[in-house]
């Protein structure tokens, strides 16, 4: 049976906390999106839109776009 090595537990590290960085973006997003009272419905809907067909893009949109305080 081999073991991976240092470096391949490390990369596994890496890459977990990758992705749960970007899990958790989305979900802070998303809260905030449907959160705010200064967006009507349907700008929330083309944000959502926006996040779901470009989400990277998307939500760095969002995160320069939106003012600082509600």
């Amino acid at each position: 049976m081999m073991f991976p090595g240092l470096w391949t537990f490390f990369w596994y590290m890496l890459v977990i906390t990758f992705w749960a960085m970007i899990i958790w973006m989305f979900i802070w997003v998303f809260i905030d999106i449907f959160r705010r009272s200064d967006i009507s419905g349907w700008g929330k809907a083309g944000w959502v839109l926006l996040i779901f067909i470009i989400p990277f893009i998307g939500v760095l949109i969002y995160v320069i776009a939106r003012p600082a305080s509600v």
